[in-house]
This record gives structure tokens, C-alpha cells and sequence, in this order.
């Protein structure tokens, strides 16, 4: 077990700046998510970016020699900051989106969630650590699990891995194809919708394949079951027959009972 600890700095610092680059890279992002809200408009920028160099030297501190418990304490009280900020925007802000590791519209998840709170777990199990990372061979092996579980948990990196299973599955067999007009299968609608800046939107709130669809003039209509902040809700993708590309499909979650509007992204990520 304290080779495992020890081990646990290497993931940290890597996953910090991973996190970091991504700020850098989109300090626009801080816009989307609920710090303008918690810290004003004005300030939510500076401490995007504030935050991003918080997270760098600490990974630097982590990756390399000399080793201080102190540095796995300072990484585990980031990650109890990480998953209270999470929650408030979960709970006080939910259409904002994490801003955690690459820019997204996504809106806090659970997975999310359960993302920071692996990490505040793997950043105490670091503190009991006795030894530098690079003396943990026995441990690092763990490391590949875990950064599974990362991956798993991060909806950022669903477009390189879930989403290729998706369309693998759908490639093999799916219940719907070939059931559209002849101009255009659903299959080939669901394939628009799945590769589409609106579908990562929502993606985390779908609880269900293609529930209907239907055509109106030059727009195809397709629904999936979802949920909304625990509530059921009916997801709907407009995708135009004429326009083909991904950025022109757009979604809005409303409420199954009352038909209410939910959720609808105004701005889209591209990337």
C-alpha cells in the first residue's frame, strides 16, 4: 500500500496540468461556468486564470524532487475546493459547465462530481505517503486504473472514447435503421446528432437511445428521454435536411409533463 501512495503524486500532477493547460488555452470558458455568478463578471477571468497557476506550480511541486507531505495536503485541500465549487454550481447554477480540464457546454454532472471527489481520495491517500513517486515502481502500475477512472468520469474526453463506441455499436446494429424515409435514414440522422456540438451539450442528461422522430419541411426532429436536475425531460435535436454540418443541429430539454423549456444552449463548442 505505500508504494501505491506514493505513486499517487505522478497522477495528481499530471491531471493538474492537464486541468491548467486547459484554462490557459480557453480562459474564456470561465464565462460558462458559475464563477461569474460567485465572484462578479468582472472577477471570474482573473481567477479562472489565478486558479490555472495555482494548479500548475502545484503540479510542478508534486512531479518533482524533492518530496513534502506538505505538497499532497496543499493537492487535497484543492480537491475539497474543486468539489465544494462543483456542488455550488450544481446546485446554485446548474446550465453552468465545470470548466475543469477543456472547454465544454456541458453543465455540472454527477460525474463531475465523482471526478473531484477520486481525486480529493487519491490526494489523501497521497499524504500517507513515505516516499517520491519515482521511487513507488510496485505502485504505478494502479496508476493505469486510475487514470481509467478519471477518463471514465470526465464528459471532456467522451468524443475519444464513448462516443467511438457509440457509433461502433450503432455500425453493428441498431434498432432503428433503416426504418426512416428513403431520403434520409435515421441512422444516418443519429449519426449527425451524435457527432454534433448540441448532442455533447446534453449528453450527460440522456437516459435513452432515439425515442421519435419526425420530419417538418426541411428539418428532421429527433427525441431522446432525458432528465434535467432530477426531473424527467424529453430531449429534442433539430437537425436541417440541407445543412450538413454539425454546428447547425440544435437542442432543447423541456419538460415531459408541462413542455417547458429546460435547457437550451445559446453557444456551442465546435471542438
Amino acid at each position: 500500500m505505500g508504494a501505491v501512495a506514493a505513486a499517487q503524486p505522478l497522477l495528481i500532477g499530471l491531471l493538474l496540468l492537464c486541468s491548467a493547460y486547459g484554462k490557459f488555452k480557453a480562459p474564456d470558458q470561465a464565462d460558462r461556468t458559475a464563477l461569474p455568478t460567485l465572484v462578479g463578471e468582472s472577477r471570474a477571468k482573473p481567477v479562472y486564470r489565478t486558479v490555472a497557476t495555482v494548479e500548475t506550480l502545484l503540479a510542478l511541486a508534486l512531479l518533482l524532487p524533492p518530496s513534502w507531505a506538505v505538497e499532497a495536503f496543499a493537492a487535497a485541500a484543492l480537491s475539497v475546493g474543486f468539489t465544494g465549487f462543483l456542488i455550488y454550481s450544481k446546485v446554485v447554477v446548474p446550465e453552468a459547465s465545470c470548466g475543469c480540464m477543456k472547454a465544454s457546454a456541458k453543465p455540472v454532472g454527477y460525474r463531475a462530481i465523482a471526478r473531484a471527489l477520486l481525486l480529493l481520495a487519491t490526494a489523501g491517500l497521497a499524504t500517507t505517503a513515505a516516499a517520491g513517486w519515482w521511487s513507488a515502481g510496485a505502485g504505478l502500475p494502479v496508476l493505469v486504473v486510475e487514470a481509467a477512472a478519471f477518463a471514465m468520469l470526465s464528459a471532456e474526453l467522451d468524443r475519444y472514447w464513448l462516443l467511438p463506441l457509440r457509433r461502433f455499436r450503432i455500425r453493428l446494429s441498431h434498432p432503428y435503421a433503416g426504418t426512416a424515409s428513403s431520403t434520409t435514414p435515421l441512422v444516418a440522422t443519429q449519426r449527425r446528432v451524435i457527432l454534433s456540438p448540441a448532442y455533447r451539450a446534453v449528453d450527460g442528461m440522456l437516459s435513452s437511445d432515439i425515442h421519435d422522430y419526425w420530419d417538418d419541411e426541411d428539418w428532421r426532429f429527433v427525441s431522446y428521454a432525458a432528465r434535467y436536475d432530477g426531473r424527467r425531460a424529453t430531449a429534442v435535436f433539430a437537425v436541417p435536411h440541407q445543412d450538413s454540418t454539425p454546428s447547425a443541429i440544435r437542442v432543447a430539454v423541456v419538460e415531459e409533463t408541462t413542455g417547458l423549456t429546460l435547457y437550451r444552449p445559446t453557444v456551442l463548442a465546435t471542438a
